[in-house]
């Protein structure tokens, strides 16, 4: 005997009321997720801020020194409140500023970049550079994303992007005395004290080649020096090795601190083998008994083809280098 009740009736109200209701929830789910993406791409990824950072690295006795750290700009045409709010930067007076790369996001960029920079580029610098100085983004499934890192090797990638003009880049850089850490160190003397810069390559491409410190006198551990790390992408093994060298900072940017972040969770990817929780902000990376301050931040842009951001908004970030035990 087949089963006709009423609670089993295709037409039934019961049924009729459920099928109403799930119909009614996915639209406000959809209306929901479109508020958000709209959010996300109209207000939160041009919603600026400067997150400020203190870290007791110096040497006893020192002044505070302020690094100004700026990460993955992606510049593009047409970006006015980006380049204001860069500009504006320059107020802040920092004694250093350290670019940790993906500045581009269009191949005609360049020109925009470094008149957006000019005020800041007045302050003694540093950089290296991430795949998108060397590449220009690509269209992608966002969702590929979400599955984790996929790491490019030295001149590849998905598809076959337009190539940027690095050097260019680099050049205007350099010009304003800016000092390229490409695999390279080299020191600078700020409030009489030395900072020993060493950088790597993009090692999301797997050009990092660590060169270690700049060599000094044979006094050098005697004189009052910091050791600064700069990496674009803050893969593990990378942060590895400039623990085991003593490091006093090591500066990172590359996962834009998730860019669409879950409010109350925090990341969901950190686009390398770095733990989400990592991906944006100051914690202590710990190796082999060795401990040093890692700084990675949020970003300021998007690449041009995914312009959301959500619960993680662009920043800047403001460090003030303390005196160790004041």
């Amino acid at each position: 005997m087949s089963d006709t009740s009423p609670a089993a009736s295709p037409s039934s109200p019961t049924t009729t009321g459920w099928l109403t209701g799930l119909a009614v929830t996915a639209a406000a789910g959809a209306v929901v997720a479109g508020a958000g993406a709209a959010y996300g791409a109209l207000i939160e990824r041009n919603r600026f801020e400067v997150r400020h950072e203190t870290v007791a690295c110096l040497p006893a006795g020192s002044s505070p020194v302020r690094v100004l750290h700026l990460a993955d700009i992606h510049m593009s045409l047409g970006q006015k409140r980006k380049t204001d709010w860069l500009r504006s930067l320059a107020s802040l007076r920092p004694d250093l500023v350290v670019n940790t790369g993906d500045n581009l996001s269009h191949v005609k960029a360049i020109r925009p970049l470094l008149d957006a920079l000019g005020p800041l580029m007045e302050f003694p610098g540093v950089f290296v550079p991430g795949s998108n100085d060397y590449f220009a983004p690509v269209p992608k499934n966002p969702a590929v994303y979400l599955l984790g890192p996929t790491k490019l090797k030295d001149g590849q990638t998905a598809r076959q992007p337009k190539k940027l003009d690095t050097e260019k880049m680099h050049a205007g850089f350099g010009a304003a005395g800016w000092v390229n850490l490409t695999n390279r160190n080299q020191s600078v003397v700020m409030h009489r004290i030395r900072f020993d810069f060493t950088g790597v390559d993009d090692p999301h491409m797997e050009r990092d080649r660590f060169a270690g410190w700049p060599a000094g006198s044979k006094y050098q551990t005697r004189a009052p020096h910091v050791r600064i790390a700069v990496t674009h992408a803050p893969y593990q093994r990378v942060l590895d090795r400039f623990t085991a060298a003593g490091a006093d900072l090591i500066l990172a940017g590359h996962t834009h601190g998730g860019q669409v972040c879950v409010p109350g969770y925090g990341a969901l990817i950190s686009n390398c083998d770095l733990p989400t929780w990592r991906a944006r902000g100051l914690t202590d990376w710990e190796y082999d008994g060795h401990s040093t301050p890692l700084n990675v931040s949020a970003g300021i842009g998007t690449s041009r083809f995914a312009p959301v951001r959500f619960a993680c908004p662009p920043e800047a970030v403001l460090l003030t280098l303390t005196a160790r035990g004041a």
